[in-house]
């Protein structure tokens, strides 16, 4: 009987919020938070799944009218976890790729609805997993592609590239500089006394959709009122900090801020991509600070308590930079912590956030870590 294993982990976002849909370039990491699954070929076409976390289970046909009804092998609706293998399945096929009938059980010890991306993890490693078991070959950046358009189109959350991509591409010590546009990326070393200290606000994302188009709007709203300034652009991507300082007063307020922040940000990434070269991470700190007051004031997508979480870091012995991560609305902040200060600075943190604000902050210490693998274990 054949088995296998596959693995994919987690990830944050270091530096570059909301430039991904204008075009631009991300920081992201992997983390050392993986889904891990253990399976076994079957020989029909069927996917028995083991959900560890949820101690549940659901057993599906792998053909696509079967995937395309949502539903397991007794007509029921698929619970929402299973969404996200069933949608990988889905996807594959359609692609043309083939699916081998398995079971699989597996966990996670990435902290779902926090921020780190436990979904395109799962997605990832499954993928991976279908991979190693049919033996075809694709590129690491068309299994992340396929795994987003299952999260868009099969699961329903008009996510981006990033998380995908950085759970396939994950490089141990490093961050990943992503352009979005283009599709490439370089891996940036970071310091390896530095740790990548997640702090849990607690506070769930309430990012409505409304907000989140809002803002989407309004960044494509200051690009058409941009274009007759300069002519070809098309997207922020292609505005310059220096040119939109001169074009800004053509702009409404809020239009004006929401733009303001988009430009800067990716200015800010490519500082800070040169600045971790250099292993200057108290100008990388520094640049992690202005994105999260920029994200505050600007885009305003930051809560208090994500802004009590940045500020009591920024303060305590050891803390290069913190700053919100990912949507806004609730969710993460990311700090960079050297690491003989790691523990004071938990203790510390934690303390301070249950005394003020009245809410307990989980907090996961992580390394960045390797990306996505599978393979053959008898």
């Amino acid at each position: 009987m054949e088995r296998f294993f596959a693995t994919a982990p987690g990830r944050v976002n270091l530096l570059g919020e909301h430039v991904d849909y204008n075009q631009g370039i991300v920081l992201p990491a992997a983390v050392d938070r993986r889904v891990k699954i253990h399976a076994r070929r079957l020989a029909e076409p069927r996917a028995l799944l083991h959900a560890l976390d949820f101690s549940q289970q659901v057993e599906l046909s792998l053909s696509l009218d079967a995937l395309n009804a949502r539903c397991d092998r007794e007509g029921n609706p698929l619970p929402a976890w299973a969404l996200y293998p069933a949608g990988v399945a889905w996807a594959l096929l359609r692609s043309g790729y083939p699916v081998e009938g398995l079971e699989a059980t597996y966990t996670s010890d990435i902290p779902i609805g926090a921020g780190l991306s436990s979904s395109a993890a799962v997605e990832v490693a499954f993928a991976s997993l279908w991979q190693a078991m049919g033996g075809w070959t694709i590129s690491r950046l068309d299994l992340a592609r396929l795994c987003q358009y299952a999260e868009n189109a099969y699961v329903g959350v008009n996510c981006g590239l990033m998380d995908q991509f950085a759970s396939v591409h994950g490089i141990a010590g490093h961050a990943l500089c992503f352009d979005v546009r283009a599709l490439t990326y370089e891996a940036v070393p970071l310091p390896g006394d530095v740790m990548l200290v997640i702090a849990d606000s607690g506070v769930r994302r309430s990012l409505a959709a409304s907000a989140y188009n809002e803002r989407r709007a309004a960044c494509e709203e200051a690009v058409e009122r941009l274009r007759p300034y300069l002519p070809g652009i098309q997207a922020l991507r292609d505005v310059r900090v220096e040119d939109f300082s001169r074009l800004a007063h053509f702009l409404p307020e809020v239009v004006r801020r929401r733009a303001q922040h988009v430009v800067e940000e990716i200015a800010r990434v490519e500082r800070a991509v040169e600045a971790l070269k250099r292993a200057d991470i108290v100008l990388f700190g520094q640049l992690m600070l202005q994105g999260h007051r920029s994200l505050r004031d600007l885009y305003e997508v930051s809560t208090p308590e994500l802004d009590f979480l940045v500020d009591f870091a920024a303060r305590q012995p050891g803390c290069w930079g913190a700053r919100l991560t990912g949507a806004g609305f609730g969710g993460c902040t990311i700090n960079l912590v050297q690491r003989e200060w790691v523990e004071p600075f938990v203790r510390n943190l934690k303390e301070a956030y249950q005394r003020e604000i009245g809410l307990t902050a989980e907090v996961y210490i992580c390394l960045a870590s390797v990306g996505a693998h599978a393979q053959r274990v008898n």
